[in-house]
């Protein structure tokens, strides 16, 4: 069950809704497009439910993802779930507010990066540990990438409109000359 709900949340959900988007609604399938569908599942859903299932059962995650054998770490695997909550409902959010969605896919990234870092530090991975450290340093590049190049775009345009501006102001104004004086 657990590949499949991260095979779906973190790759098809967010591959199918690109599609759907570009495809059936003429939507540019650019850095925007992916940032929002990947904040929106791999983000938002994926951690949303994640989260819940940490704070109710932190015994799963504790022991089958991380193979910690001690109840002492279900409360930090629980307060992680708090914090997948958060993260999660920014992600969600984002598809009605999309103000949220660079912070939502950038917050998402970073978690997702360390996350993996740390898997990937691990000696002693088992099977669902390298699930996890895969798709979460797939999920990182994909969501940091998207938020660098939407970055760029916005800063490229603004760049251009800030060129158009200082060219109309030349011509706009006249050069001050004895004559106009």
């Amino acid at each position: 069950m657990y590949y499949a709900i991260v095979g779906t949340f973190m790759l098809l959900l967010p591959l199918l809704s690109i599609a759907a988007e570009s495809l059936a609604f003429g939507a540019p399938l650019d850095a925007a497009l992916v940032a929002k569908w990947f904040a929106f599942w791999a983000v938002g859903w994926r951690l949303l439910l994640a989260g819940c299932k940490q704070v109710a059962q932190p015994r799963y995650t504790a022991r089958e993802i991380l193979g910690l054998k001690s109840d002492e770490s279900l409360i930090l695997v629980r307060e992680l779930g708090f914090a997948n909550v958060a993260i999660g409902l920014v992600g969600v959010l984002s598809l009605w507010l999309p103000s949220w969605r660079l912070a939502g896919a950038f917050a998402g990234g970073v978690f997702y990066g360390l996350a993996g870092v740390m898997h990937a530090v691990q000696g002693h991975r088992n099977r669902l540990e390298n699930v996890a450290m895969v798709s979460d340093l797939g999920a990182c590049a994909v969501l940091l990438g998207a938020c660098l190049l939407v970055l760029g775009q916005r800063g490229a345009a603004g760049r251009r409109a800030a060129c158009r501006e200082s060219a109309q102001d030349r011509t706009v104004t006249a050069p001050l000359t004895t004559e106009t004086i």
